[in-house]
């Protein structure tokens, strides 16, 4: 017996020295490691990188912005059948230990010592929050310790929801999504509350390994992950034998969403909300920050101006002749595979690159470029058309249509209502832009800034800085009338020379025809766009004066004060000039253009509105028969409303009598001004109706010629008539809006003297300013403008404008 009693006091000693021995390295181990462990309070504000949403006005979703796709969602806020699905995938015990899992280790431990090959990671949904957010992926045994004492921490800091909420919405699960909402959207384009049983154990298969799990390049292995999940579901009671059953036998599904600003032709105006995010916020909010965007974009008339747009630089390319094939390739083969690598421009539908396989006098076979499957391989079926000789004829002349032949790569465009018919197209050498906006407000509806945002993102709507032309004219007449003038002033139109100062020569400005017409009328000046009469009215009015007017309008920051200027000679933008036009119809207020309505921060709060008006009485608790609310617009008024209505109405004349006859057809009251700059190396029109403000600009990227006989009035003037025609289809005509105090007076518009005869026209006159019953048009008269050749010799060179 005492042999006995001194073996087992011997166990015990022995087990007890032991078990401090083993205590204290323990204690060590704990206090070595836990010096340097993360903070993990840090996990209360954590505030993930969520990605930027841009909406149109209808609340369409343009483009997202992030370096992880990821929506957050707050735990109450995921169904309950998806959080099943990651517990049963990742952690059926998630509830019940206290962060990291005895019998997880002990499972994987067996598994290991049989040889077999793991089945489900040791590692609970603790740990990987706490490897996830605050520790490496490095594979050491000093890693698993820090993340197993922090998974402690964080156990006894949090609740087990929010730990799960941290999980699910940080995960990354495949093809650039992270968490579950961003997953569920891309994946499906369902949110998380319309998933499926399948659904939500694939999303909960791809933790471990996403690409090995790849929904089409290893579709096979993706669905046996995804039948051991819904397994794993049924065992743990989630879900039943019979709809585990059923689920396991539906398909993948996945449909990957593809968002692109090329659905509404919108590439230029997201690149152009982008880059004022990211100058208004920095790179770090525009890409992490969540924030919500609502633009002031119209989708269907983004839509319509990109149309009216291509329409008119085709117009004018194919005008010119076709340039031949983009390349030629070997057909020898499959000529679908060479096809398929030849690089295309994915925001010119309905063009589709195509190769001719054989060509014929009566047109040419063709074969169609092989779109690409999900997977990125290429579709095997291999479309073909015919390419009709009607949809040829602007080749001929060109002498590249004979040189046509098999492996040529070309673009074609289907012929409406013929299947398998299509016509030859090609990119335009030529390019421009156009903007419609709110005259009131300054909202941009539509924005284009190129034939195509995919060939080159530069905005020629608010980066290309163009000679205006004459499109410039309306606001050198404006300052005049603002300035003492009348629509029936007379000005000269006769040949001027002007001494530009010692070694500069003289300046001879002249008219787009060749030819002067004597004396006219302001109005007249404007509608024919007369270059001799515009400069003898900015030599009176005066230079300083007309570019203080052009600031005012923010056409230009500081314009020189040189007569040339007035025909338009300085650079601007066709967002100036769109502004500045929008500043006329609505009464001379001021307007600041604008892509943006409002911006929300990832809480909901708005951080950015557009619109600053106050609202006077809004706020009120209640009705207490207090007065109505009141909007109260604090705008500077930058033009006398009297004298934007006048010219207005002259400018209507430019479509009615003068340059811009093209656009009569839209059959609505319009108004606006051609402008064709020396050379033709920039084509503008800029106008508007009662209630939208259009601008359009056409002209080479590197400024060349548009040749001898370009005009606005041939060019720019029939974009503008194209997309008023549309956007305007189903508006009522309504008249521009006469502000009080104006006298309309029927006049001769040649002599501007009163008449009812025929061709008499309503002019518009300020209080005061009526023309009399008649008068001697001399240069006597004070209604006379001529030029005293000793006058102010303050002009400088430049191209000007000339029609």
């Amino acid at each position: 017996m005492r042999l006995i009693a001194r073996f087992f006091g011997f166990v015990f000693a022995t087990g007890a020295v032991i078990f401090v021995v083993g205590a204290c390295a323990a204690g060590l181990v704990i206090w070595t490691f836990e010096r340097d462990l993360p903070d993990y309070t840090q996990l209360k504000n954590y505030e993930p990188p969520v990605m930027t949403r841009v909406h149109a006005s209808d609340g369409s979703l343009v483009a997202e912005y992030a370096r992880e796709r990821r929506l957050y969602l707050p735990s109450d806020a995921i169904p309950a059948r998806v959080k099943e699905a990651f517990l049963s995938a990742e952690d059926k015990n998630f509830y019940s230990h206290a962060g990291v899992d005895p019998e997880g280790i002990v499972r994987n431990l067996i598994v290991l010592v049989q040889g077999g090959k793991r089945v489900q990671g040791a590692s609970t949904i603790t740990q990987q929050v706490a490897k996830n957010f605050l520790l490496t992926n490095e594979r050491s045994i000093e890693r698993k310790i820090r993340e197993a004492l922090l998974s402690f921490r964080i156990e006894g800091a949090y609740s087990k929801d929010k730990i799960l909420e941290l999980y699910l919405n940080q995960i990354y699960l495949g093809l650039g999504n992270y968490g579950v909402a961003a997953a569920a959207l891309n994946y499906y384009g369902k949110s998380v509350h319309e998933l499926t049983v399948a659904q939500v154990a694939y999303l909960a298969a791809l933790p471990k390994a996403p690409n090995n799990y790849h929904p089409f390049q290893k579709r096979e292995r993706a669905i046996e992950r995804r039948n051991w999940v819904i397994d794993r579901m049924v065992e743990n009671g989630y879900v039943s034998r019979e709809e585990g059953e059923k689920s396991k036998a539906e398909p993948l599904g996945v449909n990957p969403r593809v968002l692109s600003p090329n659905a509404f032709a919108a590439g230029f105006f997201a690149e152009e909300v982008r880059r004022e995010l990211g100058e208004k916020y920095g790179e770090k909010k525009l890409y992490e920050g969540g924030l919500s965007v609502r633009t002031t974009l119209d989708p269907k008339m983004q839509l319509m101006a990109r149309r009216a747009l291509v329409d008119g630089l085709v117009r004018y390319d194919e005008a010119h002749g076709f340039r031949g094939p983009m390349r030629h390739i070997d057909i020898s083969q499959d000529w679908g595979v060479p096809l398929a690598e030849v690089p295309n421009l994915g925001d010119v539908a309905p063009w589709r690159l195509a190769v001719v396989i054989d060509a014929t006098e009566s047109g040419a076979r063709i074969g169609l470029q092989p779109r690409r499957e999900k997977s990125g391989e290429i579709e095997r079926e291999r479309e073909s058309g015919q390419l009709i000789n009607a949809g040829m004829r602007w080749t001929r002349g060109s002498g590249s249509r004979a040189s046509l032949g098999p492996g040529d790569v070309i673009y074609v465009e289907p012929v409406d209502g013929k299947p398998g018919q299509f016509r030859l197209r090609q990119i335009p050498e030529v390019s421009g832009g156009i903007i419609a906006m709110d005259p009131y407000t300054g909202r941009v509806f539509a924005m284009v800034g190129g034939f195509s945002f995919d060939q080159s993102e530069f905005n020629r709507a608010t980066q290309a800085l163009r000679q205006p032309g004459s499109s410039f004219k309306p606001i050198v007449y404006a300052t005049a009338l603002d300035n003492g003038y009348t629509p029936s002033s007379i000005i000269l139109d006769a040949p001027i020379e002007i001494d530009q100062g010692p070694g500069l020569g003289v300046w001879r400005p002249e008219n787009f025809e060749g030819k002067s017409g004597g004396p006219h009328t302001l109005r007249y000046g404007v509608e024919h766009s007369i270059n001799q009469m515009t400069v003898r009215l900015a030599r009176d009015v005066g230079m300083p004066l007309i570019a203080e007017y052009a600031k005012r309008f923010g056409i230009y920051d500081d314009l020189p004060p040189f007569l040339a200027m007035s025909l338009g000679s300085g650079e601007t933008t066709l967002m100036r000039m769109t502004t500045a036009y929008s500043m006329l119809a609505n009464g001379g207020r001021r307007i600041k253009a604008s892509l943006i309505d409002r911006i929300q921060d990832r809480w909901g709060k708005t951080i950015y509105r557009h619109d600053e008006r106050v609202c006077d009485g809004c706020d009120a608790a209640k009705w207490e028969n207090q007065p109505e609310p009141k909007l109260i617009d604090k705008r500077e008024q930058v033009l006398d409303p009297l004298t934007a209505y006048q010219i207005t109405s002259i400018m209507e004349g430019v479509i009615q009598r003068g340059t811009g006859q093209s656009i009569k057809e839209v059959g609505k009251h319009l108004a606006g001004k051609t402008g064709t700059t020396n050379e033709a190396k920039d084509l503008w029109f800029v106008g508007f109706s009662p209630d939208l403000a259009v601008g359009v600009f056409m002209g080479y990227d590197q400024p060349r010629s548009l040749g001898d006989s370009a005009q606005a009035a041939q060019y720019t003037a029939p974009i503008f008539r194209d997309f008023m025609k549309m956007a305007l289809k189903d508006k009522p005509d309504v008249p521009f809006r006469v502000p009080p105090g104006i006298k309309l007076i029927s006049v001769d518009p040649k002599s501007g003297m009163r008449s009812n005869g025929a061709g008499a026209i309503l002019e518009a006159f300020k209080p005061g300013t009526a023309p009399p019953d008649s008068y001697a048009a001399s240069d006597s008269s004070p209604r006379v403008q001529t030029v005293n050749p000793d006058a102010d010799k303050l002009v400088g060179t430049g191209t000007g404008g000339l029609y």
